[in-house]
Formats: C-alpha cells, sequence, structure tokens
C-alpha cells in the first residue's frame, strides 16, 4: 500500500480522461510526473509537479494550468480537501478526513507488509567473500551487514533472492595458508619452531585450526607439505570456514549459497566461459600494451586471450591467461560470472571492498557480454570504517595477525549496535565508527533512540492493558488530528516512499534514517505530554484520545517492519 502511486495514477487517469477540457496535446511525457512529500514547513500531504511537466510539453501558462487541474481533482477524487498552487505551478494536496482515515485503516489491514512493493526479480547478491584464510576483519564488517541488509531490503519487497558467498579457495594464497597451517601442525606434533616467514599468516587462530585438525585427526599425516597438501587444504578450509560462519552468524548474518573457486576450476568452467565468449567474437589472441608506470624492460610481450572489453565501455581490454598461460583471477571471475547467468537470475549484485574500485568495469563488461545485454550487473563498493574512542582513533587487539577482527569489535559492542552504525552512512563514503557513541543512552545515539521509541510505546500499550496486534477502530466522527499527529503521519505516508528509493538506488542506508526521524517525532510528541497536559496520551490509565492510540501503533508498525529490514532488535523492555 504506497499512497503516492495510489493517487499518481488517480491523477494521471484523470489528466488523460480530462485532456480536451484541459486543452492538453501531447501527454508523451507523463512518466516525468512525481507526488512527493512536500517540504516540511508546507503545511500538506501532498505535493506534484504535474502541471509544470504538462504546460511545458503543450507550451500553456503552467499556473493557468495547474488552477484547472485543481478544480478537477477537488471535484473528482474524494480524499483530496484542499489544494493550493505554489511557485511556478506546484500543486500542493491536503487529505480529507475521509481520506486519512481509510489510508490509516490500509495500513492495520496490511501492518506486516506496510512499505512493501511486489518487484518479483530474481537476484544474486554477492557479499563478504572474505579470503578464507582466517577469521573475518572489520573491513569485511560493513560489506557483509550492507549486503545482508540490501537483500532484506529486496526479499521485504517479494523479490527472489539468493545470499551468496563466493569462496576464494584457490591460487597462492591458500597455499600460503595452508603451508602456515602445516607448519603449526608440526609445531604442536613435533616441537618444531615456526619460523615466520613474510608469505606465512602469523595469527594465533592458526594454532586454533591446528590443534583443531589434530584433534579430529590424530593419524593425519604431515611428514611431507606436497603429499599432505590435498587433503590438509581440506581440512584447514573447512577450519577457516568455520571461523568465517561463526563470524556472521554472531553479527545475524545466514548465507543461502556457498560458491567453491577450486570447485569452478574443476568443473573446467574457466574454459566453457571462454569458448562461449570467443563464439560471440569478443576473445582474441593478441598482445597487451605494457601496464602503465612499468618499465617496459621487466615486461615480456607474449601472446594470450584476450577479452574485447574496451567494447563494452571498459578502459583497456583485459587479460585472460598469465604469462604460463594459465588462467588469470579475472578469467576465473568471469567463469563464476557466467554460472550466475546459468542458473537464471536476471539481477546481480557485487558487494565490494574499497580497493576493488577499478575492477568493476571490466566484470560488468564480462556481464554484458555474456548474456548478451540481459543480465544487469550493480557493484556497490563499501569504504573503510574508521574506529575511534575517547575522541580519538581506537587500535584493538590483534590476536587474529595484523588485523582487528570481528570477534574484537562484538567484544566492545553488540550486533544491534554494530548493523545499526554500519548503515549511519552511505556505503560510497568513509564511516567514523565511535563506540563511545553507540553506548550512550541518549538521542546521539541512533541505535538506542529507535529502540527506546519501540519500547516506550510496548509501555504504553502495557499501561493500556492492550496488544500491538489488536485491530484498532476509528471513530469518523470525532476524528481530529493535532499539530504532532499530523507531522507523525506524514512522516509515516512516507515510508513505502522510502523503502521504494532505497531499493531501486541500492541505498538501504537510507532505512535507518528514516527510522531515527520517525523516532525523533514521537520522542518529541511524548515529551510534549510531560510539558501540556493537552498532548497526555494517558490519564488514569487510559488513553485521552482515540488518534493518539492509532498514531501509536503505527509507528510501531514502521519501526517493527524498518528494523526488521536492518536485521535490529525491537526490543520490548530498556
Amino acid at each position: 500500500m504506497n499512497i503516492f502511486e495510489n493517487y499518481l495514477s488517480q491523477i494521471i487517469k484523470l489528466i488523460k480522461l480530462n485532456k480536451d477540457v484541459l486543452k492538453l496535446q501531447n501527454l508523451d511525457n507523463l512518466k516525468n510526473v512525481n507526488l512527493e512529500v512536500p517540504p516540511a514547513h508546507i503545511n500538506f500531504d501532498l505535493s506534484t509537479n504535474i502541471s509544470l511537466v504538462l504546460s511545458k510539453a503543450n507550451k500553456i501558462n503552467p499556473n493557468n494550468l495547474a488552477n484547472n487541474i485543481k478544480d478537477l481533482l477537488l471535484d473528482k477524487i474524494t480524499h483530496f480537501d484542499k489544494i493550493e498552487v505554489a511557485g511556478p505551478g506546484f500543486l500542493n494536496i491536503k487529505l480529507s478526513k475521509e481520506g486519512i482515515i481509510s489510508n490509516i485503516n490500509d495500513i492495520f489491514k496490511n501492518r506486516d507488509v506496510y512499505g512493501s512493493k511486489k518487484s518479483n526479480e530474481k537476484y544474486n547478491i554477492e557479499f563478504v567473500s572474505a579470503n578464507p584464510t582466517g577469521p573475518m576483519h572489520v573491513g569485511h564488517c560493513r560489506g557483509a551487514i550492507f549486503g545482508d541488509v540490501l537483500s532484506n531490503l529486496l526479499l521485504f519487497n517479494g523479490n527472489d533472492v539468493v545470499k551468496e558467498y563466493y569462496i576464494n579457495d584457490y591460487g597462492n594464497q591458500i597455499k600460503n595458508f595452508v603451508e602456515s597451517v602445516y607448519l603449526r601442525l608440526r609445531e604442536i606434533k613435533f616441537k618444531e619452531k615456526f619460523v615466520a616467514k613474510e608469505h606465512l599468516y602469523p595469527g594465533n587462530y592458526i594454532k586454533d585450526i591446528a590443534s583443531k585438525i589434530i584433534k579430529k585427526n590424530e593419524n593425519i599425516k604431515i611428514n611431507n607439505f606436497k603429499d599432505s597438501f590435498e587433503k590438509l587444504k581440506e581440512l584447514s578450509l573447512e577450519g577457516s570456514m568455520l571461523l568465517i560462519k561463526n563470524d556472521l552468524k554472531q553479527l545475524g548474518i545466514v548465507h543461502d549459497n556457498f560458491f567453491s573457486e577450486t570447485n569452478l576450476v574443476k568443473k573446467d568452467l574457466v574454459n566453457k566461459a571462454v569458448k562461449e565468449l570467443q563464439s560471440k567474437n569478443y576473445v582474441e589472441k593478441g598482445y597487451l600494451d605494457p601496464p602503465k608506470g612499468e618499465l617496459t624492460k621487466d615486461w615480456k610481450k607474449i601472446k594470450r586471450l584476450i577479452f574485447k572489453s574496451t567494447t563494452f565501455g571498459d578502459d583497456t581490454d583485459r587479460a585472460l591467461q598469465k604469462n604460463d598461460g594459465t588462467w588469470t583471477y579475472f578469467a576465473n571471475d568471469v567463469a563464476y560470472h557466467s554460472d550466475k547467468i546459468n542458473r537464471k537470475f536476471n539481477k546481480l549484485i557485487n558487494i565490494l571492498g574499497a580497493d576493488h574500485t577499478g575492477y568493476i568495469k571490466r566484470i560488468s563488461a564480462a556481464v554484458t557480454a555474456l548474456s548478451d545485454k540481459k543480465v544487469e550487473l550493480n557493484c556497490k563498493v563499501c569504504q573503510l570504517v574508521k574506529l575511534y574512542k575517547d575522541g580519538k582513533p581506537f587500535k584493538m587487539s590483534k590476536r587474529a595477525g595484523d588485523f582487528i577482527s570481528v570477534q574484537d569489535l562484538l567484544k566492545e559492542v553488540n550486533k544491534d549496535s554494530i548493523r545499526f552504525m554500519m548503515l549511519s552512512r552511505s556505503n560510497d563514503v568513509e564511516l567514523d565508527f565511535d563506540f563511545d557513541k553507540v553506548k550512550e543512552k541518549t538521542k546521539d545515539n541512533p541505535v538506542y533512540y529507535v529502540q527506546y521509541a519501540y519500547a516506550r510505546i510496548n509501555s504504553i500499550i502495557k499501561t493500556l492493558d492492550k496488544n500491538l496486534s489488536d485491530n484498532i477502530i476509528i471513530n469518523s466522527e470525532s476524528f481530529n488530528l493535532n499539530e504532532y499527529e499530523k507531522k507523525i503521519l506524514r512522516k509515516i505516508f512516507e515510508w513505502p516512499k522510502i523503502v521504494e528509493s532505497a531499493s531501486y538506488k541500492f541505498e538501504p542506508h537510507k532505512i535507518p534514517f528514516y527510522l531515527y526521524e520517525l523516532s525523533t517525532l514521537f520522542h518529541s510528541y511524548w515529551s510534549k505530554g510531560n510539558e501540556d497536559e493537552n498532548f497526555k496520551f494517558i490519564e488514569k490509565g487510559k488513553i485521552k484520545r482515540s488518534e493518539s492510540l492509532s498514531f501509536i501503533y503505527l509507528i510501531a508498525i514502521v519501526i517493527k517492519n524498518g528494523m526488521k529490514i536492518l536485521g535490529v532488535s525491537t526490543p520490548e523492555k530498556m
């Protein structure tokens, strides 16, 4: 239920039916007409640009057209009580009592899905995908939460969503990781000293993985690294992925699918994907120019398979083979995305770290080529997180090695705070995570302020001996709104617009921003009751006005739905 879509469709239908009366010949640009929330200082419920859009296309004075449309809408739409022509021709609309009550009742009827919009797309959202060489660190945390909340948002809108983790378990970094575990195993079993070399992983978690392997596999053979590699790789990756999955679980994240790069190679998917691109004439044998800034004498001109990614907007064509003829990492990624396309996803979203910005054009080009422009790939980059405590950069213990782990973060603050605050800014800008702020019980701590609003509402409901699942009956005769309730109602009506915008632009940070604003309006209304008896909700254990009760329920519905999308709890007591 979206009042903006509902009323906009009614307005456009009326315009089409009355185009001759309005002297309109050109209606081609009706798609540019919108119905929005007016600025806060304007005391109206809706605002539309329809007269501005149509007057330009039809060469009509916008104010004259606006007045004619105004008369038409007031005559035909009973939910419109008052319309004002503002500025160069905007129409500001105030809803009638009947219209307000009707929309409120619709929210109550659809409380669990209020704000959603059925989209029915099939999404694959790949996020985290940290190298399986140890536990997650703080750098992974923001992208993990962003991907999970974006998935929840799209699921709320009725889409089919698969949350996927790409296990990068192939290549030199895995060999180095397994060698690190191997040497720790020998340290434990044969008392050999572990020598920390540059390519090895020094973290204490490697010792833990090694200890668990020995505990479950007492007779494991580790006399020779080469001979024991395959079995040890399997056991080491099992141990590291358990660490990662545990970190994710504690952050409230559960993936639907884990895709192994090793299996991709074993199934020869790279060769199949490259052949497909060759069949479309997007791959050729040739030579690449030397990388910019690299000395020519250190670069070898070798003929290799090259993907013509410049055909699809990339800055340069991309090598699919290394100097020795083996596949590049990019070739493996091409095969992985080919597999996604073959699994019939029509929307792909990759959540990337701050250091992957330069990678977007090439993989986007590959998806466009493989799908014949039928599958859309969106890459969202999550910038760095900076930790602060006492106003200064905060460095935590690094048991994991040379990074701060998610476990370190969880020891400082709870899951709810981490999830909410990681979305407190747009993903494309750096985020300052202030430990002092997220522990405060004040308005300056957004997650606390929103949860406190919900807990406060539950306290009111308990005092009235009611339940938030109760049906609310509004008395239309006595229904009358005060200034605080009008502001709150407009904010509640805005919720579907926020969900739509956040979904369409893949910007889940809009959800916590909105919830904080709604909670602020509620807390202000509550405080006003402490100052002025006329605004008190409850008197002698009973609700003073039925309107107040309906608004309390509406706020609870929206907060509940919003926090569910964020994966943040809504405690009944605080």
